[in-house]
């Protein structure tokens, strides 16, 4: 089901690392590792290192990254590091300025991170779910911690937002249904599903976007000198 319009999330946007973090040369802190995808992605001349959460890492993902840390203290000497990736993170920790600053601090004059997060999506990994930033805060807080704003991407087509909250909103309410309530209701969502994801992806093709409503940001910063 996964990949095709029958998944609720069908058209959120896929992953990827900007150019100038692929192509780095020198260490590449990936800040929430997960499964280590970005290290796949890196050129030759990259030295990768992968930071998480011990929680996280173990419990969530069973991966083991090369440091276990908090990105609110990142255990690295100021100007050593020539790139960041820090993808899905910021929303799941209380204070992001403060990791926006030690990513600052950190990284080498010229050097450049790129963060992801979601804007319009649901509430997840509660009770760990704090905030999502517009692209206004997410100017407030790269210019407070002394960062050039390079580029801020608005991801998804608004239709696709459009259609990717309904359909989450059609999946995950039927996990509060009666066991009754869930049979009769789960084949009515197989077909709205993927109409639904159809409809907003055809949409897109035919209708401007509208940038008030995406479905996260992408940013990429970096550091002058």
């Amino acid at each position: 089901m996964a990949g095709t319009p029958l998944h609720p999330q069908w058209l959120m946007p896929r992953r990827r690392v900007h150019e100038s973090i692929r192509m780095a040369d020198g260490v590449v802190l990936d800040i929430g590792a997960a499964n280590r995808w970005v290290e796949r992605e890196l050129g030759q001349r990259a030295d990768y290192i992968a930071l998480d959460y011990p929680a996280t890492a173990s419990e969530l993902y069973g991966t083991v990254p090369d440091v276990f840390g908090d990105a609110a203290t990142l255990p690295f000497a100021d100007k050593s590091v020539a790139a960041i990736t820090c993808y899905e993170v910021l929303e799941h920790v209380r204070e992001p300025d403060v990791v926006i600053a030690e990513i600052s601090r950190i990284l080498v004059a010229g050097g450049v991170a790129e963060f992801t997060m979601p804007f319009l999506y649901p509430v997840h990994d509660a009770p760990y779910d704090y905030q999502r930033l517009t692209e206004y805060g997410w100017s407030r807080s790269v210019e407070k911690a002394g960062l050039e704003l390079v580029a801020i991407e608005h991801l998804g087509h608004s239709t696709h937002a459009a259609s990717v909250l309904l359909c989450l909103a059609l999946s995950g309410s039927l996990q509060m249904a009666s066991p009754i309530g869930f049979a009769w209701r789960l084949p009515l969502a197989a077909v709205l599903i993927p109409f639904i994801n159809l409809a907003g992806w055809m949409l897109a093709w035919i209708w401007p976007t509208w940038k008030a409503m995406a479905l996260g940001h992408r940013v990429l910063v970096r550091k002058p000198g």
